[in-house]
């Protein structure tokens, strides 16, 4: 009985220990939004490994290391005004007591290049535990869309949806997602009508 008793409490416990890893990760998810929006610099430094890597996934921004990170967002930061970043779904799964990985969604507005802007965007990240605590390993941003306002109405039926830059970009998703293409493709070869 004691036995049982014991194997339940270290249940209990890793259990315990796997919501204050999600807990200390979701912090340091709505710490990066607010440190970005308020410029702390020296704290958004504190967030990344010192290996970690920041890049989007259109290609524009890649930064390895916490330097090259931090060279990275000044060059941002040059761009952009006032901005507010909402982060919405937080996915977080765990690949050991160490490592974990997250798919975040969000929104922000922002002013860019003299612009009012407004993007919906979601983050594909790797978390690492140091000595100082969960940090981000690696940052993937991708753009559903980045548009001007007067350009929201109906982007969604446009697939060059990222405005952010002299030439617009295809989006980061949906339509290249290999399940939306799978789904697509799987929708045209039904035959339609009965």
């Amino acid at each position: 009985m004691a036995d049982d008793r014991s194997a339940e409490c270290d249940g209990w416990g890793a259990r315990l220990a796997r919501l204050e890893a999600e807990a200390d990760i979701r912090r340091l998810i709505a710490r990066y939004a607010f440190d970005v929006d308020d410029r702390r610099v020296e704290a958004l430094r504190d967030l990344f490994a010192p290996d970690a890597v920041l890049r989007s996934a259109d290609g524009v921004m890649e930064a390895r290391g916490v330097d090259a990170i931090m060279t990275q967002f000044d060059g941002r930061f040059s761009a952009l005004g006032a901005g507010h970043h909402v982060m919405h779904d937080v996915l977080i799964e765990f690949d050991g007591p160490t490592a974990a990985r997250g798919r975040i969604s969000g929104h922000a507005e922002l002013w860019r290049n003299g612009t009012m802007m407004v993007a919906a965007l979601r983050y594909a990240d790797r978390y690492a535990l140091t000595q100082t605590g969960w940090r981000f390993a690696e940052r993937v941003i991708g753009f559903l869309y980045y548009v001007p306002v007067e350009a929201y109405p109906g982007i969604l039926g446009r697939t060059d949806r990222n405005r952010a830059y002299a030439r617009p970009l295809p989006a980061d998703y949906p339509e290249p997602l290999p399940e939306w293409i799978a789904y697509h493709r799987a929708q045209a070869a039904e035959p339609t009508g009965a």
